[in-house]
């Protein structure tokens, strides 16, 4: 629906600019940042990491299974006290596991951007450069919708609508 009103829009404006000059673009940010090879090395050198923060991951999971299982073969011959020393060790590593899982997914996410971002400004500056060189007076991006870039030269109509709406008095 996003995209229909979008498209309309465009459709709309260029038709009305088309008569005076202006020129409207579009691109698809998604389908170019999928053939970027930077972005497949970036994407590679992700997983890399994850693999590594999952190898530890299991590890820790490994080695409370072990315990847990050695504590359930054992229990019945365990004291009250090693038992109940037993069932902290378990709890406190069940704890580990917990906190390990929330930051590495904390670590992944700030690796993504680490990686993403430079090829996010890089594109960003080369759709700006492609606006100002070919006289763009506004660029969209039909992957989201989003203006990507605007002319200096374009009106901002804010004051003159809330002038309007009798927002400046």
């Amino acid at each position: 629906m996003k995209k229909l009103i979008l498209i309309s829009i465009l459709s709309i404006l260029s038709l009305n600019f088309y008569a005076q000059g202006i020129k409207l673009g579009h691109i698809n940010t998604q389908e170019l940042m999928a053939v970027l090879p930077q972005r497949i090395a970036a994407e590679e050198e992700l997983k890399s990491h994850a693999a590594q923060l999952e190898q530890f991951q299991k590890s820790i999971q490994d080695e409370l299974n072990k315990k847990y299982e050695e504590y359930l073969t054992e229990r019945e011959t365990y004291t009250d006290l090693v038992k109940a020393t037993k069932e902290k060790d378990l709890q406190d590593l069940q704890q580990r596991l917990s906190t390990y899982n929330q930051t590495a997914q904390q670590d992944l996410m700030q690796k993504e951007n680490e990686l993403m971002q430079p090829i996010v400004d890089q594109v960003s500056k080369a759709i700006e450069e492609v606006g100002k060189e070919n006289g763009f007076l506004y660029i969209f991006d039909t992957a989201s919708g989003n203006i990507l870039f605007n002319s200096t030269e374009s009106v901002d109509i804010t004051p003159l609508v809330r002038q309007k709406m009798g927002l400046d008095d």
